[in-house]
Order: structure tokens, then sequence, then C-alpha cells
């Protein structure tokens, strides 16, 4: 090794260890508060509604949004928000409508950001009607203390949790971020991801829960609809104690799928390289087509059709039928 690059190694050594310790320095001055480091300002402002309303439209950036019942009967919305991307909260034809001003410039967006907004709405009420929500980044929570007739929600890597009842749709979009719908009733359920997973249990839904996943996990449990309808690439689909009225049909690419003690009265699975298993609760006329994969099915001439395709999945399916 030459003498100027031993040099510049013992060089560059030292200010490694110079700037760990101005580093230490810096950060035992405000004790560890990575939050004092944000170049972002931020400001609660509390607006309180005296109009009624009966829908909510909200539309945000990067803002945590949750969803309270009021205690003391007041309707307010309380947002926690950088100075220069305020929110505007008016009701409007019978609408509260809550969207983000934002304005910042282009170099506003370089720098360290340590804060989350969020947006907090105290209801007074528990029914409402149309719920639409327009959030890039950002967790929205629907607890289940309200109802609404209509509900879309559709996020970009944001994640959705809802425990809100819908009378009529309800219709969740994220690209990238989780999903889960729980111990709800609805009309029909349509739920889609890019790349996230998926988890609804505890669901009676009058029409079709329909789910769509390009890369992602699926977990059905504990649901009664008239159809289950699931498309998907990568990833694995998951179905215990669902029971449809009429009928099954999922397709993957590369994903397994499994049933534990589900049914319907038709069913159709078709899967490249996942395998197919687990268990029904009556009997099927099965029609199975694989390349490579095993077989292995009750032979049934009894009960609905059961069409499950595969190239290199394997195919195992037993019946468990109630005594």
């Amino acid at each position: 090794m030459s003498k100027n690059i031993k040099l510049w190694l013992i060089i560059a050594a030292i200010l490694m260890l110079l700037g760990s310790i101005v580093f230490v320095g810096a950060m035992s001055m405000i004790k560890w508060d990575f939050k004092k480091l944000g170049t972002s300002s931020f400001e609660t402002n509390t607006h309180e509604l005296n109009e009624d309303f009966h829908n909510i439209r909200l539309k945000s950036n990067t803002a945590d949004i949750l969803f309270v019942p009021s205690e003391n009967g007041e309707c307010k919305v309380v947002c926690y928000e950088e100075t220069d991307a305020k929110h505007s909260v008016y009701v409007q034809d019978g609408t509260l409508t809550i969207c983000v001003d934002n304005q910042k410039k282009w170099f506003q967006y370089i720098g360290i950001h340590t804060g989350t907004p969020k947006i907090t709405l105290y209801l007074p009420k528990t029914e409402y009607g149309t719920l639409n929500i327009e959030n890039s980044t950002g967790a929205v929570v629907i607890p289940k203390n309200f109802q609404f007739e209509v509900m879309d929600i559709s996020v970009t890597t944001g994640t959705v949790k809802n425990y809100a009842s819908v009378t009529g749709s309800v219709n969740i979009s994220s690209t990238t971020g989780a999903v889960t719908v729980e111990s709800i009733s609805a009309g029909a359920l349509e739920i889609s991801v890019t790349t996230g997973n998926v988890k609804a249990s505890g669901i009676s839904c009058q029409g079709d829960v329909s789910v769509n996943v390009s890369t992602g996990r699926t977990e059905l449990s504990d649901i009664t609809c008239k159809r289950i309808i699931s498309e998907g690439n990568t990833g694995d689909i998951i179905l215990r104690n669902v029971l449809a009225e009429e009928g099954f049909t999922i397709e993957r690419s590369t994903g397994d799928v499994e049933f534990t003690n589900s049914d319907a009265a038709e069913i159709f699975v078709k899967t490249d390289t996942g395998d197919v298993s687990g268990s029904l609760m009556t009997e099927k006329v099965f029609i199975i087509e694989t390349d490579t994969g095993d077989i292995d099915v009750p032979k049934s001439i009894n009960g609905g059709k059961c069409e499950i395709i595969t190239d290199t999945g394997d195919i195992e399916i037993t019946i468990n039928q109630k005594t």
C-alpha cells in the first residue's frame, strides 16, 4: 500500500471519528429527541362545527385519519398539521368537507421530516351517508361505533382499518399498504391492493366479496356472502369458515389457495404454480386439471361443481360434512 493511500485512509478515519463526536454531542444536547431534528413546523388547529351534515368527504396527503365518537355531543375536527399544508374544514350542501391546502414549494420537501400530520374527527352521531376518503400516506382508522350508507376509501401508501358497518357498498383500495376489515355487515365489499396484505373477518355481506391483489397475502375468515371473487399474482389466499351462497372464483399466478371448513354452491380455482388444499363442507363433483401436480380429492358424484386447474401445483381436498 502506497504512502498516499495510507495518508488518505488516516484522514478519512479521523474525519469519521470527528463526525461521530459532533453527532453524539449534538444529540446529547437535545436529549436524543430525533423529532427536534425535523425541518417542518407543526401546529394544532381545532374546527368546531355547528352545521348539520349527512356525508363526509376527506382529502389529504400524509395525515393519519381517525374517527372518534364525541363524548359531549359536540362536533369538531382537530388537525395536527404543517403550517404550510393546513386543512380547510367546512360544511356545504350537507357534506362535511376536509381538504388540504398545500402551500409548499418544491424545495420545502427537502429536509428532515419527523412529524406526522393527524386529523381527528369527533362526531356526535353514529350514522352517516357517504364516506369518501382520499389519502396518500397515512393510516385510516374507522371504529365500530359508526355506520355509513356507502364507503369509498383510497390510499397510496397508507393502511386502512375499518370496523364500521355499511348498508350499501364498501370500496377500499391501496397501492402499498395493508387493509383490514373486521366485524361488519355490508351490502357488498370490494378490496383492491397492489402490494399489501388483506385481512377480512367476521363479515356478513348480502352481495359479493371481491379481493384483488398483485402482491400480498389474503386472509378471509368467518364470512357469509353471495360470492367470493379474488384475483392475484403473487400471494397466498386462505379461507377459514367462509360460506358463499353461490360460488367461489379464485385465480392466482404464484400463490397457494387454502380452504378450512369453507364452502360454496360452485367453486372455480385456477393457479399456475400454487397448491390448492384444505377442507370443504359439502360433497362436490370435482373437475381437476394439472400438468405436473399431485391430485388427492374425493371421488364423489353428488353436489355442486368444483373445478380446480393448476400448472405445477398439487391439489388435495377433503370433505368435512357437519353431522
